[in-house]
């Protein structure tokens, strides 16, 4: 499960999809609908939050009016309703990891996009983040890759 912290906007379309459902799927643990995921690490930053359900509907809110800009047609009936939500936290350490990542995967998936992203310097962070210091989160699950020469 991948909850980016950066903007959607940055998403190749096969990341775009997976978020939506990996979100989705995020929101059934959160609401209790669900039997598995329970102890995802994803979850801690949704679970922190005052209002965590309310959170995690705000973040598929700018999922989809991102998916809407590019013409998909994702159900807007699965977002739930939400009052205002406090920002959550995410470091500098965190988002850079996050963008390197997806620069990897661009790189094997869109090249279009990869080569217009390669060279950002900062990546915007999705509406119901907020930047601090510090280095990647305790809950990222980080994947090695083996260097084959």
């Amino acid at each position: 499960m991948r909850i980016w912290s950066i903007h959607p906007e940055y998403l190749d379309t096969k990341a775009l999809v997976a978020v939506w459902r990996e979100t989705l799927l995020a929101k059934h643990v959160l609401e209790d609908k669900t039997n598995g995921y329970k102890n995802h690490p994803q979850l801690i930053r949704f679970r922190s939050s005052e209002k965590p359900i309310d959170s995690i509907n705000y973040y598929l809110q700018y999922v989809y009016e991102e998916a809407l800009t590019r013409g998909y047609n994702f159900d807007k009936q699965k977002i739930g309703v939400f009052s205002e939500v406090l920002k959550l936290p995410v470091t500098t350490g965190q988002v850079k990891y996050e963008s390197e990542h997806l620069l990897k995967k661009l790189f094997l998936r869109d090249k279009a996009k990869y080569e217009l992203l390669k060279n950002n310097i900062e990546f915007h962070l999705h509406p119901l983040f907020e930047l601090k210091n510090g280095n990647i989160e305790v809950w990222e699950k980080q994947i090695v890759t083996v260097d084959k020469k």
